[in-house]
Formats: C-alpha cells, structure tokens, sequence
C-alpha cells in the first residue's frame, strides 16, 4: 500500500513538472455589433442614405489563436503563437486588404526567449501596436481607424518575413525592434521594413514614441513582402521602384491615470514619397475634388489625438476622444486643394458584464473638409463630407 502511495506520489510530481516546462493556451475573441450609419453612398444607384448592418470586430478585430511556452532550462524558453482573424458575421476567415485569406494572417511566429527579452521570427506586428495600449484603440478600437490609425499603423499592421527583437523590463520600460526581409535576389532593399520603438509605464504614467518605415517590393506593391496597406495610404501601382521608400510614421504618446479617469494624447506624423496626384492614375473613380477612391494621395499626414476613459463604476465606463488629422496632398495642377484634414468626435460606453464578457455602445462624427471622407466603419460617404454612426455591440473573450 506505501509503495503504491509512493508511486502515484512520484508520478504526480512528473506530470507536474512536464505541465510546468510545456503549456499551450487556445484563447479568441468574438466581437460583433450593429451599425446604423448615415448617410452611406450606393454606387449601383448613385445615390445616398442610411444603413443598418451587423459588423465584426466593432471594437477588436474577432480571432482564435493558439500560443505556447515550453521550458528549455536555464531561464530559455521556446514561444510560439498562432492567430487566425474571422468575420464573425459571417463566418468566413478575415481577409487582409490584399484580399488574401491565409489562416494566420493575424499573427504566425516562433522564437525564443529569457532574461535577454525575447526573439520572434514569422508574421507579426511591431511596437506600434503594443502601445496602442495608451490611446484610443484600446476603447475604441477599429472605431477610430479609418480617420487614421490604420494611416499611423497604431491599430497594429502586420510585417511578413520578419525577426523582432523585444527588451526584459528595464524598471518600466521596454523597448522593440523588428526588420522585414524583402526576399528578393540582388535587391536587398527591394520589400524592405524596418521599425523601433518603445515604452515606460511607471505607476498612472505610460509614454511611448515609435518609428516604422517600409519600401516597395516586387511589383510596385508595398504589401507584397512586408506590411499590410493602410486604408488611407496611397495606391503604389505603376510609381516608384523596389527599394524606394514608400511609408514613413513615427508616433509619439502619453497616458495618465487620475483617479477614475485615464487621460490620453498622442502624435502621429506619416509620410508616403511616393504619393502621386490623381492624374497620374490610369484606373479608378474620381470623387467631387478629383480625388480618387482609395488612395486620397497624400504625402504628408499628422494625426492628432486626446481621449478619455472614465470609469463611473468598476464595471461601467464613460469614453471619449476626438482626431484631427490635417493631410498634405500632391499637387496635380488642377487646383485642387493641397490640404485637407479629417476631424471625428467619439462617445461612447463600455459595461462588463464579467471580466470576459462586455456590452458596448458608441456614436462617431466623423467631418472631411477638402478630402474624401473615408466613413468611419469604410462606408463611403459620397459627395457627402458629414458622416454619422452609431454601434452597440458585444465582446466575448475566452
């Protein structure tokens, strides 16, 4: 009978250890919500007017993904982790705006790590999005991307073929960098990214100041070996060579703690050479002011941004921000305008039901004055340059 004890004993403490060196973790979220917005432009009738629809991802984008340590000794470990982006609408895997639909378009990397900090190689975004943290993405989420986060990569935009290497914390602060391989023959600049950055948090204080750039790949295209395209950046085709610079953003930010309220700002200026003027382009539709869908051809962006979280009760949050972004336009000689700029007002609040499970609802204005307005959920305006939306939604994440 003590031999037997001793026995289950032992192996008790094996399995322990083995569950100890080696874990996987399946996690996810399912993000969806209904949108009225107003007015939205239909291209099949030409004309203008409200619409009701079921959107995923209001706030964070829906996934399933998979990540796991493994116990090397010696204080190395060996990561991994695997994330896979579906429209929970519809069911179908997400699509990057390439309109590819690879499994792990989210996130697809392995590395190690230890008392060094961590090295992690695949499919991955950089410190731009780990300190989307500190604005409005982490309130708002995709609701502020198109007035443009999805410009100044904070919502997080991924880098293929990449390697990234992350700091330990240094007494609060964390630093980042990441490089992406062009992978083409005798033209090693041809695709190429590169981006550092970093972040403090001490206590009710979090800074952070990062830089991204990339360049054309094969193809004249930015997305073909490295990031994926920002909604507001412009279309590549047929200007520039592989290897010339095409997006530059550095980002600069801070959030502070007071009490119940976390106060919020931060500065993005972007910069895209290689922006052409409308006239240039062979395909498309011209907007009102020449403008061509898409690309909205600016060469210079600054995004300005302040928001604030209030939380009235543990559960129950009041949120607020406003951006501004004032763009700089290539001139195409028709005397268009060379500045324009976008300005939209949130409101919102956000009530968590547990610590997995939220109920959320928002309302965005999103204004154009001498610019396209890209709508604040993608759905053209029109001629219009005025667009409201309202969401309420749910966030389940496990």
């Amino acid at each position: 009978m003590k031999k037997s004890l001793i026995a289950l004993a032992v192996l008790g403490v094996i399995a322990g250890a083995a569950q100890a060196q080696s874990s996987v973790t399946i996690y996810g979220i399912v993000d969806t919500g209904i949108v009225y917005t107003n007015p939205v432009y239909n291209s099949s009738t030409g004309t203008t007017g409200s619409k009701f629809s079921v959107n995923s991802g209001v706030i964070q984008g829906s996934r399933l993904g998979f990540k796991g340590v493994e116990d090397l000794g010696g204080g190395l470990k060996a990561l991994f982790q695997l994330e896979a982006g579906f429209s929970n609408d519809t069911g179908a895997l997400q699509k990057d705006p390439n309109g590819s639909s690879a499994l792990f378009r989210r996130k697809s990397v392995v590395g190690l790590g230890g008392n060094f900090g961590s090295v992690l190689l695949g499919r991955q975004t950089d410190i731009l999005d780990d300190v989307s943290q500190w604005t409005s993405v982490q309130d708002f989420g995709g609701v502020t991307g198109n007035v443009g986060h999805n410009l100044d990569r904070l919502e997080g935009t991924r880098t293929n073929n990449s390697i990234r290497y992350n700091t330990p914390d240094l007494s609060g602060f964390t630093g980042s960098l990441i490089y992406g391989f062009g992978e083409t023959a005798g033209q090693t600049s041809s695709g190429q990214s590169f981006g550092l950055g970093g972040q403090y948090a001490n206590g009710p204080l979090g800074l952070f100041a990062a830089y991204y750039q990339s360049k054309l790949g094969t193809g004249n295209a930015l997305t073909t070996n490295t990031s994926d395209v920002s909604l507001l950046g412009a279309s590549f085709a047929g200007v520039g060579n592989p290897g010339d610079t095409a997006l530059k953003t550095f980002s600069l930010g801070a959030s502070y703690q007071v009490g119940p309220a976390r106060l919020y700002g931060n500065w993005s200026r972007v910069k895209q050479p290689l922006a052409y003027a409308p006239t240039q382009v062979t395909t498309g539709i011209l907007q009102p002011g020449g403008f061509t869908v898409g690309s909205f051809n600016n060469k210079k962006a600054d995004i300005f941004e302040l928001g604030v979280n209030y939380a009235v009760t543990a559960p129950l949050h009041l949120l607020a921000s406003v951006q501004y972004n004032k763009l700089t336009f290539v001139n195409d000689g028709l005397g268009d305008p060379t500045k324009g700029r976008l300005l939209q007002i949130n409101l919102g609040t956000d009530y968590f039901l547990s610590k997995r499970t939220d109920l959320y609802a928002f309302v965005s204005n999103l204004r154009a004055k001498d610019a396209i307005n890209p709508g604040v959920y993608g759905d053209s305006t029109g001629s219009d340059n005025n667009q409201t939306a309202v969401a309420v939604g749910i966030r389940h994440k496990f």
